[in-house]
């Protein structure tokens, strides 16, 4: 059994996982050209935007990782 803020982090993250994947799957229902119009420079804006975020998102957890695994300056 895992500990309550573990499973907290799994219940949430999970979710807003989900969430972001429903909301990907929403966004390529745009790319029906018979629907709408849009140009190659829509579509790189708006994968790029998201690419941002994605990379800005994933910092925040390598820094929390990375402070948890430095050993630091030691003589030996």
């Amino acid at each position: 059994m895992g500990s309550k803020r573990r499973e907290r982090f799994e219940k949430v993250a999970s979710n807003r996982v989900q969430k972001i994947l429903d909301y990907l799957n929403l966004l390529g229902n745009c790319a029906n050209k018979n629907n709408y119009e849009f140009t190659d420079k829509d579509v790189e804006l708006m994968f790029k935007e998201i690419n941002r975020a994605v990379k800005e998102t994933k910092v925040l957890y390598d820094k929390e990782i990375n402070k948890t695994n430095k050993s630091g300056f030691k003589f030996k």
